[in-house]
C-alpha cells in the first residue's frame, strides 16, 4: 500500500473500521508519521465524545413500569430449564414484560459502560437504576459542556487516553482506548494530582479495554491526572509508580 493511501486512513482507524490487513499496515506506519498519529488520536477522542454525549437516559416512566413488572414475572424452577417448561410456567402475556426488562438492562449497561443491574428485589434494582442514571447524566453533562477542554496522550502498549475537563461542572472524564488488561488481582486506579498530593479519582473496570470513566470527586484545581496499578478494590494512596501522567487541558 502506498504511503499516500495510508495518510487517508486516519478516520477509519480511529473508528476501528479498517480490515485487518489495512489496520496492520497503518499501525506499522503510525510510529513514523507524527501527523497521522496526532490526527488519529484527535479523531478517536472526538468520536468518543460525540457518541457518549448523545446517550439517552431511560425516562422515569419506563423504569417504574419495569420495576413494577419484575415482581409479577415468575422464574423457571431449577431443573425445569427447557423451552417447553418455560412456556408453561410463564403466564400468557408476560413475555412482553421479560423483553422490556431485558431491553432496560441493556440500555443501563450502555450508559457509561460500567453498570449492570443484578435483580434480587425490585427495591434494590430501583436504587441501582437511580445511581446509574445519575452517573450517566453527570458524565454526559461533562462531555457536552460548552467549556469542556480535552487532552489526548498515547499511553503504554499502544493505548490512548483522553482527559476531558469542564470547569463549569468541576468534573472530569477519562476516555481510555486499547488499554491492556491489568495483571490478575489488580486494577487501574485514577488519581487527581493536587500539586504533588495524589487524590483517588476512582477505578477503571478491569475487563474493558475501552471505556469512559466519570472521575470521582471535583477537579478542584488539580494540576493533572495519574494512573497506577493497584490491588483489586483500590488503595487509599498509590502503591506503585504511575504508568501514565497527564497534565490538565490548557
Amino acid at each position: 500500500m502506498r504511503t499516500e493511501d495510508l495518510h487517508s486512513l486516519t478516520g477509519a482507524y480511529a473508528l476501528h473500521a479498517l480490515p485487518d490487513d489495512e489496520r496492520i499496515a497503518f499501525e506499522r506506519h503510525l510510529p513514523h508519521c507524527g501527523p497521522c498519529e496526532q490526527e488519529s488520536l484527535e479523531l478517536a477522542a472526538a468520536a468518543a465524545r460525540l457518541g457518549l454525549a448523545t446517550a439517552v437516559t431511560p425516562g422515569p416512566a419506563l423504569k417504574d413500569r419495569v420495576l413494577q413488572r419484575i415482581t409479577t414475572v415468575r422464574q423457571v424452577s431449577p431443573g425445569g430449564g427447557t423451552a417447553e417448561r418455560a412456556r408453561r410456567v410463564v403466564p400468557r402475556g408476560r413475555g412482553l414484560a421479560r423483553w422490556t426488562l431485558a431491553a432496560c438492562v441493556a440500555a443501563a449497561a450502555g450508559l457509561g459502560g460500567t453498570t449492570v443491574w443484578q435483580y434480587q428485589r425490585a427495591e434494590d434494582a430501583g436504587e441501582r437504576a437511580a445511581r446509574a442514571e445519575q452517573r450517566a447524566g453527570t458524565l454526559a453533562g461533562v462531555l457536552a459542556a460548552p467549556d469542556a477542554e480535552s487532552r489526548t496522550a498515547r499511553l503504554a502498549d499502544g493505548a490512548t487516553g483522553t482527559l476531558i475537563v469542564s470547569e463549569r461542572e468541576d468534573r472530569a472524564v477519562f476516555l481510555a482506548s486499547g488499554m491492556p488488561e491489568p495483571p490478575q488481582g489488580k486494577v487501574y486506579q485514577l488519581w487527581f494530582d493536587d500539586h504533588g498530593t495524589m487524590r483517588s479519582a476512582g477505578l477503571m473496570e478491569p475487563g474493558r479495554t475501552s471505556q469512559a470513566v466519570l472521575m470521582e470527586g471535583a477537579v478542584d484545581g488539580a494540576a493533572g491526572v495519574g494512573i497506577t496499578v493497584e490491588p483489586a478494590g483500590g488503595s487509599e494512596q498509590p502503591t506503585s509508580a504511575p504508568i501514565a501522567l497527564m497534565n490538565m487541558p490548557a
